[in-house]
């Protein structure tokens, strides 16, 4: 299969980024070291080339009504300017995707979705448009995207742009960089202040040589990953999948059974949750996605979605999928590392505390 390459990929190589395929596109994984890159995010700024998302508009007179009968979260009573976290669900609740809805104007939406997902998210969305009078436009090759984050991160952009107000967090502006539009949400994936940066390619490219020419670190998916989990962030394929629902990855939160309607509303009511979502810290061992999680009896519980060493707290830390009625009640974790038990402390609160607004 013949991978994908995002515009700035030849900023990329000339970086002597390391490249790996992800998700059908060859993408930067790291350029100097996963941990200089993480904590430039948590200290300073860095930025990522999240260009392999996807891009739907929705436009007309139903566009909010519309998704918000598509996802579960609220949209209808989010105001103009706000961006809204949502699980994409089927009719059985399980979950499409996860996804970020921008309530960009008045009949105007932009949706944002996995870079493995699009094909199988435009499909569905589309499929569910009868009834509604809008449109709806896969737009995801006309844009780049740039994800710009850490403290510092306001004051790199704030020059740059036309108009940059001190937004909230989850909120969406649009703007003008050197005459041209661009969409600028205050969002990310790391837990730290931030932006993202929706634009044409050939704006998001100079974007990025000047991010370059002000000391902003390029950041590879192998810091992305780390950063996100330090702050307990799910990721579609790993804690979300096609087989589960909302609440068997800790996103009951996201269901608001007090909407009129919304796709899987019916079977979201009556179902419970066949799995919990445990964070789990270990001060010896690694814990990686697949490996087995045991109770004090060295009986398997469930499994490892996502784990690292985290370069915070120089410990390893995991997310546990644990099947409801395995656990523990003595709360003690072990995970299986290699055939051997390795003890895992369960944690309340995510890893690291981000610096977001």
């Amino acid at each position: 299969m013949t991978l994908l390459k995002t515009h700035l990929y030849d900023e990329h190589v000339k970086l002597n980024a390391k490249i790996v395929p992800f998700a059908g596109w060859d993408m930067p994984v790291q350029y100097t070291s996963v941990k200089d890159e993480v904590l430039a995010i948590r200290n300073n700024v860095g930025v990522f080339d999240v260009s392999h998302m996807g891009e739907f508009f929705v436009e007309g007179k139903d566009a909010e009504q519309f998704v918000d009968y598509l996802v579960t979260n609220d949209i209808i009573g989010a105001p103009t300017g706000k961006a809204i976290y949502s699980p994409l669900c089927r009719d059985n609740g399980t979950v499409i995707d996860d996804l970020i809805v921008y309530k960009l104007a008045p009949g105007r939406v932009l949706i944002c979705v996995n870079a493995s997902n699009i094909d199988k998210d435009f499909l569905w969305i589309k499929s569910q448009l009868h009834g509604f009078d809008c449109t709806l436009k896969n737009k995801s090759d006309e844009y780049s995207l740039l994800a710009l984050q850490g403290p510092k991160s306001y004051q790199i952009l704030k020059p740059l742009l036309k108009e940059l107000p001190d937004l909230e967090y989850y909120s969406v502006f649009e703007t003008q960089f050197e005459g041209a539009p661009v969409i600028i949400a205050r969002t990310g994936y790391t837990g730290e202040d931030g932006f993202e940066v929706f634009g044409d390619h050939a704006c998001i490219k100079h974007l990025w040589q000047i991010f370059m020419n002000n000391g902003v670190v390029p950041c590879g998916l192998a810091a992305r990953d780390v950063l996100r989990l330090e702050v307990c962030y799910p990721l579609y394929g790993h804690e979300l999948n096609d087989e589960l629902n909302p609440y068997d990855a800790g996103l009951g939160w996201t269901v608001k059974g007090q909407k009129a309607r919304f796709i899987g509303k019916a079977a979201l009511a009556d179902k419970k949750a066949h799995y919990k979502l445990f964070k789990l810290t270990l001060d010896r061992g690694i814990p990686r996605e697949g490996y087995q999680v045991l109770n004090g009896k060295n009986e398997v519980i469930g499994i490892i979605t996502s784990g690292t060493m985290s370069v915070v707290t120089n410990k390893g830390i995991a997310f546990a999928r644990i099947q409801i009625d395995k656990v523990p009640v003595d709360e003690v974790f072990l995970v299986d590392i290699r055939q051997k038990p390795y003890a895992a402390q369960l944690v309340k609160k995510p890893f690291v505390t981000g610096g977001h607004k």
